[in-house]
């Protein structure tokens, strides 16, 4: 997959039928969706694939709890539903994960007993386990850190998880599957306008400076937390449709929940969810929702939401995490979609999505949540085929299996590549030292830093460990160590020099500071 053959079949391509902005979740499923309908489709994105939020989630495919307490049924019902058919349509990405709600006074056994067991019957055939209230001693042999002071019992349930950033390349990957073309560094300049109406974009590579003037029968923003500066580049006068919701969690060793179940704790004192969960043999806790003013690339965690974390890390686990255990912090901004101008807080805005046409027909979409990506890219498809003129083709995604499928997936460390895991194995034979560890704090083998050049189109060190690898989340002080070593066999396949490399390495070290604790720690006294 070389970067210039991707170049130049956009500049030889006349007009395309459908062209995305934004390489998120929901431009991913958007391009993905349009190709897989036979659309000549081509995706634009201004920085790597899930640079931004659709790589900083809870890794849960799940129908929200807290949307059911909320009475936000339909939002519910869709989300399970997207659950199941994701579980089928990509199973090297999904998973099911047991969790237990603490139980800390009998009238939550009913209340919580009640709601869960509502939850897991809206799933339908497409449920992942079955609910059920346990005593204290099964949950505390379930979740052995479980903090157990005046603990009355638990229940148990089942949602699903993912990868978040690996499940966004494994959709670019499908997008080519279906002779759809994806660029990442390529950010959109202008719309381009015939009669009024939107009927392409100006673009750059952000590598050379080169430009593209690229024709469309139909455009689509998706471009989640930017989606209001596209807009804006259509009507300079818009008005404001996002609402940022800035969202962190923390990153522990997996000996603060050993066993397999997840904690959810439904609601904390201030009203908010929070979840203990085993991924990557880590162990993540989050959330919070802290409303902010402004878009950011990358986010920083504000010491109020550390404190709030690690405090009530402490309060349900009996192993009290400390400074020194938290490997990485990592934040993302919610883009929601601002449908009701009078609510009291984002935590209060709907998580469900919005389409809107300019009168020019750009088509926007903006809000929902990883786990609807699928049906929010078939809304946002069957609009851009009206606003068009697109023959109407049905959307196949539903039962469409994604890159990589395979019945039997692989077991750890590759199981993330699917049916690729073979080809992957190949690839680290070719050379001497490609099978070995990057680092003994991670899974990642040295080959799997070329594979992401050659086939998942990482351009850069802070693609390979945040995006192509989780390697900055699961410990970000032993990611800056094999920075060099990534910088040189990046160079090697891309063909670039040792200032490259230097200037690669000082790059990812200043990114590093916003994942350490350590480092957010001395910036807040310093501040």
């Amino acid at each position: 997959m070389k970067r210039q053959d991707i170049i130049n079949s956009i500049n030889q391509t006349p007009q395309w039928d459908v062209v995305v902005i934004g390489g998120g979740a929901t431009g991913l499923g958007a391009a993905a969706d349009a190709a897989s309908r036979g659309f000549k489709t081509l995706l634009l994105e201004a920085h790597d694939f899930a640079k931004a939020t659709s790589s900083r989630s809870t890794k849960l495919v799940h129908g929200g709890v807290r949307y059911l307490a909320k009475g936000q049924v339909g939002l519910v019902r869709q989300a399970l539903r997207e659950r199941g058919l994701l579980h089928k349509n990509a199973p090297h990405l999904t998973g099911s994960q047991p969790f237990v709600v603490p139980l800390y006074t009998w009238f939550d056994g009913g209340w919580y007993g009640a709601g869960l067991t509502l939850y897991n019957l809206m799933a339908g055939k497409l449920g992942l386990g079955g609910t059920r209230i346990i005593t204290a001693d099964q949950a505390r042999k379930l979740v052995p850190t479980l903090e157990d002071h005046n603990l009355k019992g638990g229940v148990i349930y089942y949602d699903g998880q993912f990868d978040d950033s690996r499940l966004c390349i494994t959709l670019m990957r499908t997008i080519f599957d279906h002779q759809g073309v994806a660029l990442n560094y390529a950010p959109v300049t202008s719309l381009i306008k015939q009669n009024g109406r939107v009927a392409g974009v100006h673009a750059k590579d952000a590598e050379t400076g080169a430009t593209f003037e690229i024709k469309a029968r139909a455009v689509i923003n998706a471009t989640g937390i930017f989606s209001d500066d596209i807009r804006r580049m259509d009507e300079a006068n818009a008005s404001a449709t996002i609402a940022w919701s800035q969202g962190i969690h923390i990153i522990l060793d997996r000996s603060f929940l050993p066993g397999t179940h997840a904690i959810m704790v439904p609601k904390t004192e201030d009203g908010r969810v929070l979840f203990i969960i085993p991924w990557h043999n880590h162990v993540i806790v989050g959330t919070t929702d802290t409303p902010v003013k402004q878009a950011e690339l990358e986010p920083v965690a504000f010491q109020e939401e550390l404190d709030f974390v690690m405090s009530h890390a402490a309060k349900y686990l009996t192993k009290d995490p400390k400074a020194e255990d938290v490997l990485s912090v990592y934040a993302g901004l919610r883009p929601l979609a601002k449908s009701n101008a009078n609510a009291a807080t984002t935590a209060a805005i709907s998580r469900d999505h919005i389409i809107r046409v300019s009168d020019a027909g750009l088509v926007s979409i903006s809000g929902g949540k990883w786990t609807t990506y699928r049906h929010m890219a078939e809304d946002v498809v069957n609009r851009a085929i009206k606003v068009g003129g697109l023959e109407q083709r049905p959307c196949l995604t539903a039962s469409m299996n994604l890159h990589g499928w395979t019945s039997a997936p692989n077991d750890e460390p590759f199981r993330v590549y699917g049916s690729d895991a073979a080809a992957l194995r190949e690839l680290i034979t070719e050379q001497p030292g490609w099978d070995q560890k990057l680092h003994p704090a991670y899974p990642y083998l040295v080959g799997e830093v070329v594979w992401a050049a050659r086939h998942e189109m990482a351009r850069s060190v802070d693609d390979v460990l945040s995006r192509r690898t989780r390697a900055i989340l699961l410990d970000a002080e032993a990611s800056r160590e094999i920075a060099p070593r990534v910088a040189e066999l990046l160079a090697a396949e891309l063909g670039y020099d040792q200032a490259w490399q230097e200037q690669q390495v000082r790059e990812y070290d200043q990114l590093v500071n916003k994942y350490s604790y350590k480092r957010l720690r001395e910036q807040a006294k310093g501040a």
